[in-house]
């Protein structure tokens, strides 16, 4: 593990117009720069490039970040690794830390399951060709199959050898951890507890991924036993979801042809590299996933479905629609002839041939499920009403609004339905779908534990009330917790304004508290939420907005020396300009009273330009800080929340005039969010307690009728005051002057 220190150093060091600049052509934009977004095709430039605060961000696709960040996504790098990559392009020798027992642990797990995995592979790749059985059983099925000798080395086909521990007892002669290989599923273990291999007498489909590391095997029998493929389990080095085979083969020219073709099984893929079409990849006959669609959009957006001609890869061809269009995939679907598969019909047809038969017979995903749905309604009204649901719900997932429109007029054609029709039905849809991705993206980047939901529960019977101001006390029993109702309550928006402050201004002052020695205090916008906080016996239920906020409190030490070097710095250049303006109006032909005024303007410029300097340290310090964090979920959030909100033209990029600062409103903006927070919290409770108050009115129970009466009409004064404080933009933090 690279030290902290080194590890901040590589990250001080990383300039972002640098680091876009190896992958991205920058023009200056005001302060800016902005280029083509390296992450997604486009014409017209929306990736924003940040010198000032180190980061980058494109507003179409949403990625970008800091250095750190930038790297991670553009190479597809962990974050340890992008730290190395941004330390080689510096020259910053890296002495890294020593592991921890855990890590070195898992570390060592992982590398060993790497090495046991290429040892297997080498070993059943030369067994295949240097052992009797390997040539007369392996090769001869490949060969009969049409696998040539030159795919079988560029695939790193094998064959494991049907002597019931061959591999096991070859491992143990090589030194391998016997364990290693059992997790791995190449070693298996009898009722009677001997050892054994898994694949034996098998042609093996090694399985690489994108990195080129042998990660998991597929063993195809050739004996007729009872399972005619077996495959390696799950393990700290494979998860089948994420991986697809031939990727490894297949990158270079999925990105070159900016295509890439889809088919179900290891020879397809095999059959289609050997016609020439290299850019083609295989599920291994499983459902296509989330995991496998994102690892194909990495390398392009532009990707063919082909099946079989018979009915079943008709329908097959339909199942994972949506999804492709979810990811934003352009997806097309071809149909191969009756009784062709992509490896067979590869080998009646030259490269040429294929693709010719590509262009005249693959069919937009849409109109091909319109198509298809149409042809099997047979006059049914009830399936007539199931395809155009079910192409009207396809439709919806799609994300830009022309290709909506077009599809919504061709499908109207289609089915026979009034466009206006098709289009009331799509916008309902996607209504629902937007809605729902909303929610499912706060559940996923904003979650809330289980701890930090009791804690946000404003009748959790904690003391007095968990997160409810000061004097509200718990008088009730336990109602449902926060947790069942955040997601649909303006709790999350709320935090998120008031977290957003923190991490923009959270060490810029906001007000100057004269304490009673007629000293003044200055009091920050992060000592403001924080004395808030804790007076209320308050925080922050969204558990990513509690995590940055310790993070915040906690950096403020490190932040007081780099702001100290800062001003040392910047002092230390003001006075070179001062001195070169004395100077240059010395040996001006100006009268004493004039060069009085120049050397004041002077001056008051270099006074100006310091106090902003330091203001627009403080504000980027803890965005380029957190923002290149070892967690990759606080530097995900951390990035869209110091984002800018809008992507303005170049014309107001030249004068910041044009913009509004919130640092000029702090006054009024941050006490604002927390008192709004505070109602709203409030408004929560008042809303439980009425909720409870109708369930037991009229039971009989009047003590409790009673209790709930008198903390509803204490809730309600509370909320009249908070209301007014909002109304009013009040300041006025609990026993201070505030100046």
């Amino acid at each position: 593990m690279i030290d902290p220190i080194t590890a901040q150093k590589i990250k001080d060091a990383a300039d972002i117009v640098e680091v876009v600049s190896d992958y991205v052509n920058l023009s200056r934009r005001g302060a800016n720069y902005m280029g083509l977004c390296p992450f997604h095709n486009e014409r017209t430039p929306s990736f924003s490039v940040n010198r000032r605060k180190n980061f980058c961000y494109c507003f179409s696709c949403k990625k970008g970040g800091s250095p750190v960040n930038f790297v991670m996504e553009k190479e597809g790098l962990s974050y340890h690794d992008a730290l190395l990559h941004l330390a080689r392009k510096y020259g910053i020798e890296v002495q890294e830390r020593e592991l921890t027992d855990e890590e070195r642990a898992e570390q060592s797990e992982r590398e060993a399951m790497l090495v046991a995995n290429e040892w297997a592979m080498l070993k059943m790749c030369k067994d295949i060709f240097d052992t009797q059985e390997g040539r007369d059983i392996g090769l001869s099925y490949l060969y009969g199959r049409g696998v040539t000798e030159e795919a079988v080395r560029k695939f790193n086909l094998g064959y494991a050898l049907d002597k019931g521990s061959a591999l096991t007892s070859a491992a143990k002669s090589a030194g391998y951890d016997i364990n290693i290989l059992k997790s791995l599923g190449l070693v298996g273990t009898s009722k009677e507890g001997r050892e054994y291999d898994r694949f034996r007498g098998r042609v093996i489909f090694p399985i690489i991924n994108s990195a080129g590391k042998v990660i998991a095997f597929g063993g195809r029998d050739l004996k007729g036993g009872m399972a005619k493929y077996i495959n390696s389990p799950e393990s700290n080095v494979y998860k089948k979801s994420n991986e697809l085979y031939g990727i490894y083969q297949a990158r270079a020219d999925i990105v070159r042809e900016d295509k890439c073709y889809l088919v179900e099984g290891y020879l397809d893929v095999i059959g289609m590299w050997q016609s020439g079409m290299r850019n083609t990849v295989a599920s291994s006959g499983t459902a296509l996933t989330d995991g496998q669609i994102a690892l194909i959009h990495r390398f392009t957006e532009n990707i063919t479905l082909i099946y079989d001609g018979d009915a079943a890869g008709i329908k097959a061809s339909l199942r994972g629609i949506d999804m492709l269009l979810n990811h934003k995939m352009k997806v097309k679907v071809l149909l191969l002839p009756d009784g062709d598969d992509p490896d067979s019909f590869a080998r009646k047809h030259t490269s040429e041939e294929f693709r010719k038969y590509v262009a005249e017979h693959e069919t937009d995903i849409i109109r091909f499920k319109a198509q298809v749905l149409l042809a099997d309604i047979k006059k049914d009204p009830q399936k007539r009403i199931e395809a155009v649901n079910s192409v009207v719900q396809s439709i919806a997932h799609i994300a830009d609004p022309v290709s909506r429109d077009v599809y919504i007029q061709e499908c109207a054609s289609i089915l026979g339905i009034q466009e206006d029709t098709i289009a009331k039905s799509v916008a309902r849809v996607r209504g629902t779908l937007v809605e729902k991705w909303k929610q499912d993206r706060i559940k996923r980047e904003f979650p809330i534990t289980s701890e930090s939901a009791q804690t946000a529960n404003p009748a959790h019977p904690s003391g007095n009330g968990g997160n409810m101001p000061a004097g509200i006390s718990e008088n009730t029993q336990p109602l449902k917790p926060l947790s069942k109702i955040a997601y649909s309550s303006p709790m999350l928006p709320l935090e998120k304004v008031v977290i957003e402050y923190c991490l923009k201004y959270g060490f810029l002052e906001l007000c100057t508290i004269v304490n009673d020695d007629n000293s003044e205090t200055s009091v920050s916008v992060l000592d403001f939420v924080s004395e808030e906080l804790e007076a209320d016996n308050q925080s922050f239920s969204v558990n990513i907005f509690d995590r940055i906020f310790r993070l915040l409190k906690d950096m403020k030490e490190e932040y007081a020396v780099a702001y100290e070097h800062f001003s040392q710095k910047l002092d230390e250049s003001l006075d070179r300009q001062r001195k070169e303006g004395i100077e240059k109006i010395a040996a001006s032909d100006l009268s004493v009273i004039e060069i009085e005024r120049a050397e004041k303007k002077l001056e008051n410029e270099l006074e100006s330009k310091r106090a902003e300097d330091l203001i627009e340290f403080s504000k980027d310090y803890p965005g380029r800080q957190l923002a290149s964090h070892e967690d990759g979920e606080v530097r995900y959030v951390v990035t869209e929340l110091i984002r800018e909100r809008h992507q303005l033209s170049h014309i107001y990029m030249r004068d910041n005039n044009y913009v509004e600062r919130d640092e000029d409103r702090l006054s009024q903006l941050v006490p604002r969010a927390m008192t709004e927070w505070k109602n709203e919290l409030l408004n929560l409770r008042l809303k439980e307690l009425f909720s409870r108050f109708h369930e037991i009115s009229g039971k009989g129970d009047t003590e409790e009728e009673s209790k709930l009466m008198m903390e509803m009409n204490a809730i309600m004064r509370l909320r009249s005051q908070v209301a007014k404080d909002i109304g009013d933009r009040i300041l006025s933090p609990r026993s201070k002057t505030i100046r």
